[in-house]
């Protein structure tokens, strides 16, 4: 290599390197269909809040941090207390944090200054010209790109079997907007562009003269500015890479975005020229938060501590003694915190019901195939690749299969035509009159519910016997469940039943991929039935007695109603078991609407939940997870008979039976990253819901099938929308990262943190508390950093009442 190619070989290096981190600094966004919670900072998350404040602020005008105002209302009640605001500042190793807590509390008084985004060239061109180049660009890409993306809505899809900067090209070469608007020659530029993605980038980084440390949050912006089409192209390279291999759509749209920012430089730059220099150098200084993004992180931290001292407050608080004998039921639910509410409801109708969490996959990844469905669904989390592949009914529904996929075929072509641009009306013209009678009965929420009849699930092709033991004792060690069995089992998957909302995947299972439950499980109800896996388990140490009935359920969270698969497994020495439990679930039913319905707005009693869930008018049928704030892995008795208002994910767990801390270290590198995921996504679209929120419901559109757009075009809007974590008039969620809460030696912990950097990071930059339980459940270690935990002072007052220091 001669010495003129080394400085072009580092170059290229160095702009593939910047491009790569640009791209993994974008969350995925998951299609509509199949939606599941992201954490939206999931390329920051190693660094502090405050430095991920500076970095966003720099490349999207972003606040991570609610205004002063909410935390001044709580300074001014009580509710932070001057120990949380000193803990907090003390534990903060930021240069230019506040000097005392009276100056804190000072800066806490004071407005916080507006955050800019740096500019792009598209923004300093509209400032001479008048012309909002922004927003073009972002309706036209999203007009592309709806089309490019298109999963079945458009009636003339674009072109399929080449790249996106290929495809974009085919299409810009030929679009006149821009040139109309203003941009002389746009279309001819495109044309001129290099054929490759990264050649079209080296190209752009050259002309527009942006140095190579001003790289990474350049590229980071203008990805940015694309919003949900640029996340939705990170979760293709995130399906890719899951399996094994890659997607370069992120990189195409990083080229197409560049594309726009030289043709517009070239048309302007003797009026911009000046201030865009200043704007690369911007680019080029460190990434360093100011002391009032310090002081937003110092705030948010202290919130978290108040929050804390409640929660640690109520663990060790006395609560209600396990049943020591067999219980007359078990029932297994999701951890997600909505089967908190109906867990407590349960166990309050009868003291010898034992309740169970775990994630409501159930252990089991499945790939799954519906009946008279074409569409594999892939109904595990998406940290995990598809273990097994199952399907609905078996071989004696195969004709009826058949014939209800091509109705669902036919029926799925009628939906596009109803909705495709150019049919819409004429469908509406056509039949409106026909549909008259719907129109008004799903207005007033009176339409019915279709019965479930999804025939039974089941593996195929089908596992040895060997391989279905194997599974049977991995799932039963990581619920704890290894003894004692009640007659009686529930598995009860859970899922929603709303109408007219495109988000209705995301009130279902976030640990099935975006669906509902039942499936997984049906799947380990059959399974730990089986005769032959129950034989095998005896000499793991597992002996299920033979009396023990294993029956799935599925929990519909809207209305909390349950729904029992009992012809799954027909046993008559059991129908006078399920009749009893159909009438205890039907009661706690009642109880958990009660107590849910005080939170939703216009909720007039438990009766109202279910005409919640069948009004098409409704933007909020259920809360969902708003309010988490905490993750609970220790047996069901550190909670049992604590009110912990649906805000808790609880996971059964013991770690006295867990062997080598397998069991532990699942937990902590499965389920808590997942509802690391749900609570940072609440989090991301409550502070900066312009970015990271889904927009408001009312002005929803369905794009390509995947997304949604506000109004007409535009960029497609990913995360919650206001609606789900605002009630109108005031926050239901309390953005407050996720206390993670855990019975088992410190040392187990600092263990598997050590080996798994990726939750390590989550833990050291605070996007997640851990904190240690002791052997009576109370939080007794918090997790300091650097596998160091500081011990909690947790003790009695003379009057008796718990103080407990955070």
């Amino acid at each position: 290599m001669t010495n003129s190619e080394t400085p072009l070989l580092q170059a290229t290096l160095d702009l593939d390197a910047a491009a790569d981190r640009a791209a993994r600094a974008i969350p995925p966004v998951w299609p509509l269909a199949s939606s599941v919670a992201v954490n939206p900072f999931l390329g920051q998350t190693h660094e502090s809040l405050a430095s991920v404040a500076a970095r966003l602020g720099r490349v999207a005008g972003l606040s991570v941090t609610l205004p002063r105002d909410w935390y001044q209302e709580r300074i001014a009640s009580g509710a932070i207390t001057d120990g949380d605001l000193t803990d907090a500042l003390s534990s903060t190793q930021e240069a230019t944090r506040p000097a005392s807590l009276a100056a804190l509390k000072s800066a806490a008084a004071a407005s916080r200054p507006t955050v800019y985004a740096l500019p792009t060239i598209a923004d300093l061109a509209a400032d001479v010209s008048g012309i909002d180049w922004p927003a073009l660009i972002a309706e036209r890409f999203g007009a592309w790109a709806a089309g490019y993306f298109d999963e079945g809505q458009a009636l003339w899809a674009a072109p399929r079997g080449r790249g996106a900067y290929a495809a974009w090209r085919a299409v810009a070469t030929h679009d006149l907007t821009p040139e109309i608007v203003g941009l002389a020659g746009f279309a001819t530029h495109v044309s001129q562009a290099p054929e490759t993605a990264s050649g079209a980038i080296a190209g752009v980084a050259q002309q527009i003269a942006v140095p190579s440390e001003a790289l990474e949050t350049y590229f980071h912006q203008m990805l940015m500015t694309l919003g949900g089409w640029a996340q939705f192209a990170r979760y293709r390279l995130w399906q890719a890479e899951l399996a094994g291999t890659t997607d370069s759509t992120l990189t195409d749209f990083l080229a197409i975005r560049l594309i726009w920012e030289a043709a517009l430089l070239e048309r302007y730059e003797a009026k911009i020229a000046d201030r865009w220099k200043a704007v690369v150098a911007s680019h080029v200084d460190p990434i360093m938060p100011t002391h009032d993004q310090v002081v937003d992180a110092i705030l948010q931290d202290a919130a978290e501590r108040a929050a804390q001292r409640i929660l640690a407050e109520t663990l060790a608080a006395p609560g209600s003694d396990a049943p020591e004998k067999r219980p007359v039921v078990q029932a297994a639910f999701c951890i997600d915190v909505r089967s908190e509410v109906f867990r407590r409801a349960l166990e309050s109708v009868n003291p010898e019901i034992q309740t169970l969490g775990f994630a409501g996959f159930f252990g089991l990844t499945a790939s799954h195939r519906r009946f008279a469905s074409d569409v594999q669904e892939l109904r595990l989390p998406v940290l995990l690749n598809p273990g097994v592949t199952t399907c609905s009914g078996g071989p004696a529904d195969a004709e009826a299969d058949q014939s209800a996929r091509f109705k669902a075929r036919a029926k799925r072509a009628w939906g596009r035509f109803k909705l495709a641009a150019v049919s819409s009306f004429a469908f509406v013209e056509a039949t409106g009159p026909v549909y008259a009678s719907k129109l008004v009965s799903d207005a007033l929420g009176l339409h019915g519910r279709p019965a479930p009849n999804e025939p039974a699930p089941r593996l195929d092709p089908a596992l040895d016997l060997t391989t279905r033991t194997k599974a049977a004792e991995t799932v039963l060690r990581a619920m704890s469940l290894t003894t004692n069995f009640a007659r009686l089992v529930l598995l009860a998957g859970h899922g929603a039943n709303v109408v007219n909302n495109p988000h209705a995947s995301g009130l279902h299972c976030g640990a099935c991929g975006g669906y509902s439950g039942e499936v997984n499980a049906r799947l380990l109800a059959a399974l730990l039935n089986d005769s032959e896996v129950r034989a095998g388990l005896v000499p793991q140490g597992i002996d299920i007695p033979a009396d023990t009935l294993f029956l799935a359920a599925l929990h519909d969270t809207t209305t909390d109603a349950v729904t029992l698969y009992a012809d799954d497994q027909a046993s008559l020495s059991h129908q006078s078991d399920i009749r009893q439990v159909q009438l205890w679930l039907e009661a706690a039913g009642v109880i958990s609407r009660g107590e849910r319905a005080l939170r939703l707005p216009r909720a007039a009693g438990e009766g109202s939940l279910e005409r919640r869930s069948r009004d098409w008018a409704e933007v909020r049928p259920e809360w969902a997870l708003a309010g988490c704030k905490a993750f609970i892995a220790a047996p069901r008795r550190r909670t049992a008979g604590k009110t912990l208002a649906g805000r808790a994910f609880l996971h059964d767990y013991d770690w006295k039976i867990d062997k080598d801390f397998g069991v532990l270290e699942l937990i902590l590198t499965a389920p808590v990253v997942v509802a690391s995921w749900i609570s940072l996504q609440y989090y991301g679209s409550t502070v900066a819901p312009a970015v990271f929120g889904g927009g408001n419901k009312l002005l929803h559109n369905v794009t390509g099938g995947v997304g949604v757009v506000e109004g007409n075009g535009g960029v497609m809007r990913a995360g919650l929308p206001w609606q789900s974590v605002h009630d109108g008039e005031r926050y239901v969620h309390e953005p407050l990262r996720l206390s993670v809460c855990i019975e088992a030696p410190r040392e187990a912990m600092s263990e598997i943190l050590n080996r798994h950097e990726g939750v390590r990071a989550l833990f050291e930059n605070r996007w997640l508390h851990l904190f240690a339980l002791d052997e009576a459940g109370r939080m007794a270690w918090r997790y300091a950093g650097d596998l160091k935990w500081t011990a909690m002072d947790v003790a009695a007052d003379p009057d008796g009442a718990l103080k407990i220091a955070i």
